[in-house]
């Protein structure tokens, strides 16, 4: 069966970054399951996995626009650190969710200077261009349910 819309998709996958560096990977235990064309996967990622079948391996390399996008410095701002009181070891490097115009985002904290906090709203991976090799470790129809709820049920998946 090949990878198409609306299929429930299981990847075994290593991301790279564009020096070679390991930035995430699944285990032959622990497959990605998704349903393809629903966007859990970055653009790029999904357009390289289409019409593909069980078994196969891919090497994809995906440009930052079709990953996670341009950087925006727009989403590089200071904020009083008054505002993370109730945050007790509050430190560099940490991820918080914060409220914004287009629902919740992660932010993270790059900067503590006085009484000022720096916050980064890119994601992390964002101007990275991405290397993934992927081997496609299963491909089925999706269920109803599955579709309806836009998310995989079962094994890999989400359980209600």
């Amino acid at each position: 069966m090949q990878i198409s819309k609306n299929k429930v998709v299981s990847i075994d996958y290593t991301l790279t970054d564009a020096k070679g560096e390991v930035l995430d990977s699944s285990t032959k235990e622990q497959p990605l399951h998704f349903i393809q064309g629903q966007g859990h996967l970055i653009p790029g990622l999904e357009k390289a996995l289409e019409g593909k079948t069980t078994g196969e391996n891919i090497k994809a390399q995906i440009p930052a626009k079709e990953a996670y996008g341009a950087r925006d410095e727009a989403l590089m701002q200071i904020i009083p650190k008054e505002n993370f009181e109730d945050i007790a070891d509050l430190k560099v490097g940490m991820e918080l969710e914060a409220e914004s115009e287009d629902g919740v985002r992660v932010i993270t904290v790059v900067g503590i200077e006085g009484d000022r906090v720096i916050v980064d709203g890119n994601h992390p991976l964002a101007g990275m261009d991405l290397s993934f090799d992927v081997t496609i470790v299963g491909v089925r129809d999706a269920t109803k349910d599955e579709l309806g709820h836009g998310h995989v049920h079962g094994p890999g998946g989400h359980h209600h």
